[in-house]
């Protein structure tokens, strides 16, 4: 009986929060990153002149924000380093991104799905903060 009540709550797992939050770091903060924020900079000149520029603030500067938050500060992320500052600034832009552009569509052709899972994340490390394995854990 203690076997099975072990396996239905899946005792074989180890829990570990630090591994757990080093893997979420890691796993979301790479794909911010490579598929959001290295096409932004690499598309730059493409993108300047009519990136979404929901504060009124220029697309340009918009976009040097977004590359702020998806390259850099996902990056800051995965290696844990002003992790929770880092966390705030994405959670900023991609939570704008949701709200302001996507218009808090989560189904559609202008789906904001992934911006809001970024900005849920984000808040997720900005609450747990980096945990032991970072190097502000060191």
């Amino acid at each position: 009986m203690h076997s099975m009540n072990s396996f239905v709550r899946l005792g074989f797992v180890p829990r570990h929060f630090d591994f757990g939050v080093l893997v979420l770091r890691v796993v979301f903060g790479l794909t911010l990153c490579i598929v959001h924020g290295w096409s932004k900079v690499v598309h730059f000149s493409d993108m300047a002149g009519h990136f979404p520029d929901p504060l009124h603030i220029g697309s340009k500067f918009t976009l040097m924000f977004a590359i702020l938050s998806d390259l850099i500060c996902s990056l800051l992320i995965v290696l844990g380093l002003g992790t929770r500052w880092a966390a705030l600034i994405v959670a900023i832009n991609t939570g704008a991104a949701f709200v302001l552009v996507h218009k808090l569509s989560i189904f559609g052709p202008h789906s904001g799905e992934l911006p809001l899972l970024f900005c849920f994340w984000a808040i997720s490390i900005l609450i747990m903060g980096p945990g032991r394995y970072s190097l502000d854990g060191v």
